[in-house]
Protein backbone atom coordinates (compact mmCIF):
# COMPACT_ATOMS: atom_id res chain seq x y z
CA UNK A 1 0.00 0.00 0.00
CA UNK A 2 1.57 3.21 -0.57
CA UNK A 3 0.92 6.05 1.31
CA UNK A 4 0.49 9.50 0.07
CA UNK A 5 1.49 12.60 1.94
CA UNK A 6 -1.12 14.61 3.28
CA UNK A 7 -0.70 18.66 4.64
CA UNK A 8 -4.18 18.98 6.26
CA UNK A 9 -7.05 17.25 8.15
CA UNK A 10 -8.65 17.24 4.53
CA UNK A 11 -5.89 15.61 2.98
CA UNK A 12 -6.09 12.95 5.53
CA UNK A 13 -9.97 12.51 5.32
CA UNK A 14 -9.34 12.37 1.13
CA UNK A 15 -6.89 9.61 1.87
CA UNK A 16 -8.91 7.13 4.47
CA UNK A 17 -12.25 7.67 2.99
CA UNK A 18 -13.93 5.40 5.02
CA UNK A 19 -13.38 2.59 7.87
CA UNK A 20 -12.27 -0.05 5.73
CA UNK A 21 -9.60 2.03 4.44
CA UNK A 22 -8.84 2.44 8.01
CA UNK A 23 -8.63 -1.21 8.48
CA UNK A 24 -6.50 -2.02 5.69
CA UNK A 25 -4.16 0.42 6.34
CA UNK A 26 -3.67 -0.37 10.30
CA UNK A 27 -3.27 -3.90 9.22
CA UNK A 28 -0.35 -3.03 6.21
CA UNK A 29 1.41 -1.35 9.58
CA UNK A 30 0.61 -4.08 11.58
CA UNK A 31 1.44 -7.23 9.63
CA UNK A 32 3.01 -6.04 6.43
CA UNK A 33 0.80 -8.48 4.55
CA UNK A 34 1.17 -11.50 6.86
CA UNK A 35 -1.03 -11.19 10.07
CA UNK A 36 0.13 -12.93 13.24
CA UNK A 37 -1.95 -14.30 15.55
CA UNK A 38 -1.80 -11.88 19.20
CA UNK A 39 -2.02 -14.90 21.39
CA UNK A 40 0.42 -17.26 19.70
CA UNK A 41 2.79 -15.49 17.11
CA UNK A 42 3.68 -19.22 15.78
CA UNK A 43 0.30 -19.93 15.07
CA UNK A 44 -2.04 -20.42 11.93
CA UNK A 45 -4.46 -17.64 11.67
CA UNK A 46 -7.79 -18.09 9.49
CA UNK A 47 -9.22 -15.01 8.26
CA UNK A 48 -12.95 -14.41 9.06
CA UNK A 49 -15.81 -12.14 8.24
CA UNK A 50 -16.36 -8.43 9.22
CA UNK A 51 -11.94 -8.07 9.58
CA UNK A 52 -12.16 -10.69 12.17
CA UNK A 53 -9.04 -13.30 12.35
CA UNK A 54 -8.61 -16.76 14.57
CA UNK A 55 -5.91 -18.29 15.67
CA UNK A 56 -5.80 -21.82 15.02
CA UNK A 57 -3.49 -22.37 18.27
CA UNK A 58 -5.98 -20.67 21.03
CA UNK A 59 -9.27 -20.88 18.69
CA UNK A 60 -9.24 -16.91 20.20
CA UNK A 61 -11.02 -14.54 17.57
CA UNK A 62 -8.89 -11.15 16.93
CA UNK A 63 -8.91 -8.25 14.79
CA UNK A 64 -6.20 -5.05 13.90
CA UNK A 65 -7.66 -3.33 16.88
CA UNK A 66 -6.62 -6.44 19.55
CA UNK A 67 -4.13 -5.63 21.89
CA UNK A 68 -3.39 -1.79 20.37
CA UNK A 69 -4.64 1.77 21.09
CA UNK A 70 -7.58 1.31 19.56
CA UNK A 71 -8.98 -2.24 21.44
CA UNK A 72 -12.48 -2.17 23.04
CA UNK A 73 -13.03 1.42 21.85
CA UNK A 74 -16.33 2.48 19.77
CA UNK A 75 -15.10 5.22 18.19
CA UNK A 76 -14.37 4.60 14.88
CA UNK A 77 -10.92 4.36 13.58
CA UNK A 78 -11.42 7.53 10.97
CA UNK A 79 -12.46 9.64 13.95
CA UNK A 80 -9.24 7.99 15.77
CA UNK A 81 -6.92 8.84 12.59
CA UNK A 82 -8.25 12.40 12.93
CA UNK A 83 -7.57 13.03 17.07
CA UNK A 84 -4.09 11.66 16.12
CA UNK A 85 -3.12 13.50 13.61
CA UNK A 86 -4.42 16.97 15.40
CA UNK A 87 -2.71 16.03 18.13
CA UNK A 88 0.85 15.58 16.49
CA UNK A 89 0.84 18.20 14.21
CA UNK A 90 -0.47 21.01 16.52
CA UNK A 91 2.29 22.74 18.32
CA UNK A 92 1.03 23.04 21.15
CA UNK A 93 -1.16 20.25 21.73
CA UNK A 94 -5.64 20.31 21.69
CA UNK A 95 -7.59 20.13 24.81
CA UNK A 96 -10.38 17.68 25.00
CA UNK A 97 -12.91 20.48 24.82
CA UNK A 98 -11.40 21.48 21.49
CA UNK A 99 -11.14 17.85 20.00
CA UNK A 100 -14.61 17.01 21.28
CA UNK A 101 -15.67 19.83 18.89
CA UNK A 102 -13.75 19.33 15.76
CA UNK A 103 -14.07 14.90 15.51
CA UNK A 104 -17.75 15.41 17.53
CA UNK A 105 -17.74 13.35 20.41
CA UNK A 106 -18.56 13.82 23.86
CA UNK A 107 -15.75 15.95 25.99
CA UNK A 108 -15.28 12.69 28.40
CA UNK A 109 -14.75 10.80 25.38
CA UNK A 110 -12.21 13.06 23.38
CA UNK A 111 -10.21 13.36 27.28
CA UNK A 112 -10.06 9.13 27.00
CA UNK A 113 -8.92 9.58 23.83
CA UNK A 114 -6.02 12.09 24.15
CA UNK A 115 -4.75 9.75 27.32
CA UNK A 116 -4.66 6.61 25.50
CA UNK A 117 -2.53 8.59 22.88
CA UNK A 118 -0.39 9.89 25.43
CA UNK A 119 0.54 6.90 26.94
CA UNK A 120 1.75 5.60 23.44
CA UNK A 121 4.42 7.85 24.38
CA UNK A 122 7.69 7.89 25.37
CA UNK A 123 8.45 3.60 24.59
CA UNK A 124 11.45 4.16 22.40
CA UNK A 125 14.04 5.59 25.16
CA UNK A 126 16.21 2.48 24.72
CA UNK A 127 19.30 2.75 27.56
CA UNK A 128 22.89 4.17 26.54
CA UNK A 129 20.80 6.02 23.88
CA UNK A 130 22.30 9.08 24.08
CA UNK A 131 25.90 9.88 23.06
CA UNK A 132 28.58 12.87 22.00
CA UNK A 133 27.62 16.10 23.70
CA UNK A 134 24.43 16.21 26.50
CA UNK A 135 22.51 19.29 28.16
CA UNK A 136 21.01 18.03 31.29
CA UNK A 137 18.99 20.38 33.47
CA UNK A 138 16.00 20.50 35.61
CA UNK A 139 12.76 22.79 35.38
CA UNK A 140 9.81 23.14 37.67
CA UNK A 141 6.08 22.69 36.73
CA UNK A 142 3.28 24.80 38.30
CA UNK A 143 1.86 28.37 38.90
CA UNK A 144 4.19 31.12 40.28
CA UNK A 145 3.90 31.63 43.75
CA UNK A 146 3.17 35.99 43.03
CA UNK A 147 0.66 35.00 41.09
CA UNK A 148 -1.76 32.72 43.16
CA UNK A 149 -4.25 34.68 45.97
CA UNK A 150 -2.65 35.62 49.46
CA UNK A 151 -4.63 32.68 50.60
CA UNK A 152 -2.95 30.04 48.41
CA UNK A 153 0.44 31.22 48.61
CA UNK A 154 3.13 28.85 50.01
CA UNK A 155 5.82 29.83 52.02
CA UNK A 156 9.38 29.44 50.93
CA UNK A 157 8.41 28.19 47.54
CA UNK A 158 11.02 30.90 45.85
CA UNK A 159 14.18 29.24 43.83
CA UNK A 160 14.62 25.47 43.36
CA UNK A 161 12.33 24.24 45.82
CA UNK A 162 9.33 22.43 44.74
CA UNK A 163 7.00 22.36 47.61
CA UNK A 164 4.30 23.84 44.78
CA UNK A 165 5.80 22.59 41.96
CA UNK A 166 6.93 19.09 40.53
CA UNK A 167 9.91 18.63 39.00
CA UNK A 168 11.34 17.95 35.82
CA UNK A 169 14.50 16.61 34.08
CA UNK A 170 16.10 16.02 31.06
CA UNK A 171 18.66 14.91 28.83
CA UNK A 172 19.17 16.91 25.41
CA UNK A 173 21.62 15.32 22.40
CA UNK A 174 22.95 18.33 21.01
CA UNK A 175 21.30 18.17 17.08
CA UNK A 176 19.60 14.84 18.62
CA UNK A 177 16.88 13.51 20.96
CA UNK A 178 15.19 14.77 23.96
CA UNK A 179 14.27 12.29 26.79
CA UNK A 180 12.61 14.33 29.95
CA UNK A 181 10.71 12.32 32.94
CA UNK A 182 9.11 13.71 36.07
CA UNK A 183 11.53 13.09 39.22
CA UNK A 184 10.56 13.23 42.93
CA UNK A 185 13.03 15.36 43.80
CA UNK A 186 16.69 17.02 42.43
CA UNK A 187 19.30 15.39 44.32
CA UNK A 188 22.11 13.44 42.99
CA UNK A 189 20.50 10.16 44.42
CA UNK A 190 17.74 10.99 41.63
CA UNK A 191 19.52 12.40 38.61
CA UNK A 192 22.33 10.12 38.63
CA UNK A 193 21.47 7.07 37.62
CA UNK A 194 19.06 8.86 35.07
CA UNK A 195 22.19 10.00 33.59
CA UNK A 196 23.79 6.59 33.75
CA UNK A 197 20.97 5.08 32.13
CA UNK A 198 20.63 6.84 29.15
CA UNK A 199 23.98 8.74 28.86
CA UNK A 200 27.12 6.60 27.35
CA UNK A 201 30.15 7.18 29.74
CA UNK A 202 32.62 9.60 27.88
CA UNK A 203 30.14 11.48 26.89
CA UNK A 204 30.54 15.32 27.04
CA UNK A 205 27.80 16.70 29.78
CA UNK A 206 27.23 20.26 29.82
CA UNK A 207 25.08 21.38 33.00
CA UNK A 208 24.40 24.73 35.56
CA UNK A 209 26.68 24.55 38.90
CA UNK A 210 23.58 22.58 40.51
CA UNK A 211 25.47 20.58 43.62
CA UNK A 212 23.91 17.19 42.31
CA UNK A 213 26.08 17.28 39.06
CA UNK A 214 29.20 17.91 40.69
CA UNK A 215 30.46 13.95 40.74
CA UNK A 216 29.80 13.92 36.91
CA UNK A 217 33.09 13.86 35.95
CA UNK A 218 34.28 10.88 37.06
CA UNK A 219 32.69 9.11 34.08
CA UNK A 220 32.13 11.57 31.50
CA UNK A 221 33.74 14.68 30.33
CA UNK A 222 31.56 17.35 32.49
CA UNK A 223 31.76 21.30 31.95
CA UNK A 224 29.37 23.67 33.89
CA UNK A 225 28.24 27.53 33.56
CA UNK A 226 27.34 29.04 36.99
CA UNK A 227 24.07 30.95 36.65
CA UNK A 228 24.37 32.18 39.86
CA UNK A 229 26.93 34.69 39.11
CA UNK A 230 25.41 35.54 35.74
CA UNK A 231 27.59 33.50 33.46
CA UNK A 232 25.18 31.54 31.20
CA UNK A 233 27.76 30.32 28.65
CA UNK A 234 31.04 30.23 27.35
CA UNK A 235 31.70 29.22 23.62
CA UNK A 236 29.99 25.50 23.10
CA UNK A 237 29.70 25.28 26.65
CA UNK A 238 26.06 26.04 27.65
CA UNK A 239 22.39 24.61 28.89
CA UNK A 240 20.62 27.01 26.30
CA UNK A 241 18.82 24.37 24.54
CA UNK A 242 17.58 22.45 26.34
CA UNK A 243 16.01 25.25 28.53
CA UNK A 244 14.44 26.66 25.28
CA UNK A 245 13.15 23.38 25.25
CA UNK A 246 11.79 24.09 28.42
CA UNK A 247 10.02 27.43 27.54
CA UNK A 248 7.95 25.66 25.05
CA UNK A 249 6.63 22.79 27.48
CA UNK A 250 5.19 25.54 30.04
CA UNK A 251 3.94 27.26 27.03
CA UNK A 252 1.79 23.74 25.83
CA UNK A 253 0.94 23.20 29.59
CA UNK A 254 0.22 26.99 30.12
CA UNK A 255 -1.79 27.90 26.98
CA UNK A 256 -3.45 25.03 25.95
CA UNK A 257 -3.82 22.72 29.02
CA UNK A 258 -3.44 25.20 31.58
CA UNK A 259 -3.27 23.02 34.42
CA UNK A 260 -1.56 19.63 34.68
CA UNK A 261 -1.72 17.02 37.86
CA UNK A 262 1.50 15.66 38.76
CA UNK A 263 -0.23 12.47 38.51
CA UNK A 264 -0.98 12.46 34.59
CA UNK A 265 2.26 15.12 34.17
CA UNK A 266 4.21 12.14 32.83
CA UNK A 267 2.22 11.78 30.21
CA UNK A 268 2.16 15.42 28.90
CA UNK A 269 5.65 15.44 29.39
CA UNK A 270 6.00 12.23 26.81
CA UNK A 271 3.46 14.29 24.43
CA UNK A 272 5.85 17.23 24.05
CA UNK A 273 9.47 14.79 23.46
CA UNK A 274 7.38 12.86 21.11
CA UNK A 275 6.61 16.49 19.25
CA UNK A 276 9.85 18.09 19.94
CA UNK A 277 12.12 15.01 18.64
CA UNK A 278 9.72 14.96 15.60
CA UNK A 279 9.69 18.84 14.97
CA UNK A 280 11.78 18.88 11.99
CA UNK A 281 9.37 16.27 9.94
CA UNK A 282 5.99 16.75 7.89
CA UNK A 283 2.95 16.04 9.60
CA UNK A 284 1.97 13.25 7.22
CA UNK A 285 5.47 11.53 8.38
CA UNK A 286 4.63 12.38 12.19
CA UNK A 287 1.55 10.48 12.00
CA UNK A 288 2.67 7.81 10.34
CA UNK A 289 5.36 7.21 13.23
CA UNK A 290 3.13 7.58 16.05
CA UNK A 291 1.26 4.96 14.37
CA UNK A 292 4.23 2.39 14.87
CA UNK A 293 3.90 3.37 18.88
CA UNK A 294 0.31 1.63 19.09
CA UNK A 295 1.45 -1.71 18.57
CA UNK A 296 4.81 -1.43 20.12
CA UNK A 297 3.84 -3.17 23.14
CA UNK A 298 2.78 -6.55 20.96
CA UNK A 299 5.32 -6.40 18.31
Amino acid sequence: MNFNSFNSLVDLLDFFTDEQACIEYLEWKRWKGGVISPFNSYSTVYKCKNNRYKCKNTGKYFTVRTDSLFENSKVSLRKWFMAIYLVTSRKKGISSIQLSKDISVTQKTAWNMLKRIRECYGIDNDKRCLESTIECDETFVGGKNKNRHKDKKVNNSQGRSFKDKTPVFGMLQRNGKLIAMVVPNTKEGSLKPIIDYYVKRGSTLYTDEWWAYKNMGKEYDHHFVNHGIGLYGMGDIHTNSIEGSWASLKRMIIGVYHNVSKKHLQLYVNEFTFRYNNRNISDSKRFDLFLQHVFKQTS
